[in-house]
C-alpha cells in the first residue's frame, strides 16, 4: 500500500498544476498565427521597371560567371525580365545538365514574385503554405534585378550547393542592385 499522505499542501500543488496546464494549453490555443497578422504595408512591392536589356544582361552574366571562375564552380546562370522570360543565358563548361532548368527556374521565381528564392527555402521550413503556391522553386540563387528602385528581371544560377549559387548571383546582381 501507498505511504502518501493526501494533505492540504498537496492538495494546493495539484490544483496550481491543473490550472498552469489548462492555461497553458488555452494559451496555446489562442496565440496570434503570424500568418494572421495584417502589415501595414504590403510586403515584396518592388515596382516593375522596364524590362533589362541584353546588353546590361549580359555583362551581369559576365561578372556572375566570373565569380564563378574565380572559384572554379561550374554553374549555370540566367537572366530574365521583369515578367520571368528570358533574355540571356550561359552555362560554363562541364556545369551540371540538370542545372540549366534550375538555373532558369530560380530567375523566373525571383522576377515573378519579387523577392530572392532564398527566402522560399527558409519559408518553407516553417509554413506549408509555400508549398502550394504556383511555380515556385525552394532554394537559393535566384536574386531579384532592381534598378533605380524598379524591378526590371532576375539572374539564378545553379550547379554548386545552395550557397555557391547564391554567391555567384549576388556577385552579378550587385552591378545592377545598389
Amino acid at each position: 500500500m501507498s505511504s502518501y499522505k493526501f494533505t492540504p499542501i498537496l492538495a494546493a500543488s495539484l490544483a496550481l498544476g491543473f490550472c498552469a496546464l489548462i492555461s497553458s494549453a488555452s494559451f496555446a490555443q489562442n496565440a496570434p498565427n503570424p500568418q494572421d497578422v495584417i502589415p501595414d504595408k504590403m510586403p515584396f512591392n518592388i515596382p516593375y521597371g522596364s524590362p533589362i536589356g541584353l546588353e546590361k544582361a549580359e555583362q551581369i552574366l559576365n561578372t556572375a560567371i566570373g565569380e564563378a571562375n574565380k572559384r572554379d564552380w561550374k554553374m549555370n546562370c540566367t537572366i530574365v525580365d521583369q515578367s520571368g522570360e528570358i533574355v540571356s543565358f550561359k552555362r560554363m563548361d562541364n556545369a551540371q545538365i540538370a542545372s540549366i532548368s534550375i538555373s532558369m527556374h530560380k530567375a523566373r521565381t525571383a522576377a515573378r514574385y519579387r523577392r530572392e528564392t532564398k527566402l522560399f527555402e527558409i519559408a518553407i521550413q516553417t509554413n506549408p503554405y509555400v508549398a502550394t503556391l504556383d511555380d515556385v522553386i525552394a532554394s537559393r540563387g535566384g536574386i531579384p534585378l532592381v534598378d533605380n528602385g524598379k524591378l526590371v528581371g532576375a539572374i539564378g544560377c545553379s550547379g554548386g550547393t545552395g550557397s555557391q549559387d547564391e554567391a555567384v548571383s549576388r556577385a552579378g546582381a550587385a552591378l545592377i542592385n545598389h
